[in-house]
């Protein structure tokens, strides 16, 4: 399953960074749970096109993926410009880079459950400059 996993998911995030909204429900369950909140498909769209109307630039580049069964961890690399608040932070107009360290939990080949860490110290910090 772990690589089958691993090219899903790099699917997926070529879904993201080339903004198939509508594509969303090949590599998610319609009953997601992100960080134990049941968004569901609609409202788990709604975040990430939440993330990509502060961040327009924003895309979505894996470092590190490993997959064990039914789970996948991955470290996400960021560089973009925020251009309207994001995780409370108010846009200073420069770029930020940032990681965020995600854990999924796959069921019949789509994502099922979401656990997501973002450093949000670094994004402060940059945006306080």
């Amino acid at each position: 399953m772990e690589a089958s996993t691993a090219g899903i998911y790099r699917r997926y995030l070529e879904c993201l960074n080339d903004r198939r909204w509508d594509d969303l429900g090949e590599f998610v369950c319609a009953d997601v749970i992100h960080n134990g909140n049941s968004l569901g498909l609609s409202g788990y769209r709604e975040m990430l096109e939440s993330d990509v109307a502060a961040i327009p630039d924003l895309r979505f580049d894996a470092d590190l993926i490993v997959v064990q069964d039914d789970l996948l961890a991955g470290r996400l690399l960021f560089q973009c410009t925020p251009q309207r608040e994001f995780l409370g932070f108010q846009p200073s107009g420069t770029r930020v880079s940032f990681t965020e360290h995600v854990f999924y939990r796959f069921r019949d080949a789509k994502i099922a459950q979401v656990w997501s860490a973002i450093d949000t110290r670094t994004v402060a910090a940059q945006t306080a400059r």
